[in-house]
């Protein structure tokens, strides 16, 4: 076989690999990429610099850069079918959110190779087949220990089994006609849904289920799995009543908080991760839909990060960016959400927050963030960001224009000097 004949058989492989293939030193620098690699990568590049890959996909996947950077072996799999979940705003309606599964191999010093595949179906799939298994679990598994209520449209209760008794103290007689929601309690500092919220999601989506503290008619509480399921009878296409099932499951502590850590929280951190941070908005946006409270949404971007990174190398930056997270979220509300969404982008999400809640709490935001110092060889370091801030019914309920429109307004807040909170005049778009 021929040297020319070996590289034309090599080019027809990587052209018809059914993966996006790249080559790249330890610094993300490209050196070669596929057809598949390219139809992957340079759409979420942006205007960012498509020739490196750390760069490229910095908005999507910024643990990338540490993943590659902590593994100090010679050579090896740095991480296997990581996922990247593509878009903000994906998986909103009828779209399943674009997700990516990334594999780095450590082939020398500065050599590394990348696999890129489009997993969305799979995701998907394995969603489905969750919410299934946690379903027919509910109603099947341990049936001796499940209390089971039927409600009415208004929330009253019209029955309840022996196993409600058992498990929560009330008594089935003396619960019929009561309000469900006043029968039982929930713990409202953990961000639960409260019970007639599940409810009209239930009528909405046909069903709903939530884990979370249940409280006992002694006062004790116990981890109650528990599931509403809207009833119809066929003449009619509105609920005619809901069943609720409840059950009493052990909290695996340990277990469920890696489980819960590693799908929500972004790798260096510990703030949320893009992918929570979507389905969070999603669902308040539902909720917004039809109890009509207040959303709002902060946004922020380190001003000046760029030259941290290259003054003081990532290690720095990074150690800068776990700061900002933890001064920042230490000043949310119970059910507030504070995410890293790319980069030295973060986010948070303040339901029942009006715009001028979200204004005061991104001004203390942005006074804490100018508070910090870190201790870096080079000497002390500080910081300052910017921030712009929106609420959902500015934006008509859409996720898309409230992104974009706290997104202008923290902009706005760069090209005004930075270091400071975008206030919007009045009946501002």
């Amino acid at each position: 076989m021929t040297e020319k004949s070996s590289e034309e058989q090599l080019l027809e492989f990587l052209y018809a690999c059914p993966v996006g293939l790249i080559e790249c030193d330890a610094a993300g620098e490209i050196a070669m990429m596929n057809p598949h690699a390219m139809q992957h990568l340079l759409p979420l590049a942006g205007t960012r610099d498509a020739s490196n890959l750390f760069a490229a996909l910095e908005q999507h996947a910024p643990e990338l850069r540490s993943l590659c950077a902590a593994y100090t072996p010679a050579a090896g799999k740095i991480c296997d079918g990581h996922r990247i979940f593509v878009d903000l705003g994906g998986g909103r309606g009828k779209t399943a959110p674009k997700v990516l599964a990334c594999t780095m191999v450590k082939l020398g010093a500065d050599r590394l190779m990348v696999t890129l595949s489009d997993i969305s179906q799979q995701v998907a799939q394995e969603e489905r087949l969750r919410q299934a298994d946690t379903w027919f679990a509910t109603l099947l598994d341990g049936v001796a220990e499940y209390a089971a209520l039927s409600i009415t449209p208004d929330g009253l209760i019209t029955s309840a089994n022996p196993g409600f008794t058992r498990q929560t103290g009330h008594d089935c007689a003396t619960v019929i006609g009561q309000k469900l929601a006043e029968v039982l309690q929930t713990d409202p500092t953990g961000g639960d849904l409260r019970l007639e919220e599940q409810v009209e999601i239930a009528q909405r989506d046909g069903w709903h289920l939530q884990e979370g503290w249940q409280q006992r008619r002694n006062g004790g509480r116990y981890w109650c799995q528990r599931l509403v399921v809207a009833r119809a009878d066929d003449a009619s296409s509105l609920p005619t009543g809901f069943s609720v099932v409840l059950r009493d499951v052990p909290r695996r502590e340990a277990a469920a908080e890696d489980i819960r850590r590693l799908l929500t929280c972004d790798h260096l951190t510990g703030a949320s991760n893009r992918r929570h941070f979507s389905q969070v908005m999603e669902r308040e946006q539902a909720h917004w839909r039809e109890l009509r409270h207040s959303l709002a949404l902060v946004v922020l971007d380190l001003d000046h990060f760029k030259i941290v990174n290259d003054r003081y190398g990532h290690p720095v930056g990074d150690a800068l960016l776990c700061k900002v997270a933890e001064a920042c979220a230490a000043l949310l509300p119970p059910r507030g959400i504070f995410a890293r969404l790319g980069g030295e982008e973060f986010g948070a999400l303040l339901p029942r927050f009006d715009l001028n809640q979200a204004l005061n709490l991104a001004e203390d935001m942005r006074a804490a963030v100018a508070d910090l110092c870190i201790d870096t060889p080079m000497g002390k370091l500080g910081a300052t960001a910017s921030f712009g801030c929106a609420t959902l019914e500015e934006a008509n309920g859409s996720i898309d224009a409230l992104i974009a429109l706290a997104d202008r307004r923290l902009y706005a807040a760069k090209h005004s000097g930075r270091n400071q909170v975008h206030r919007p005049q009045a009946r501002a778009a």
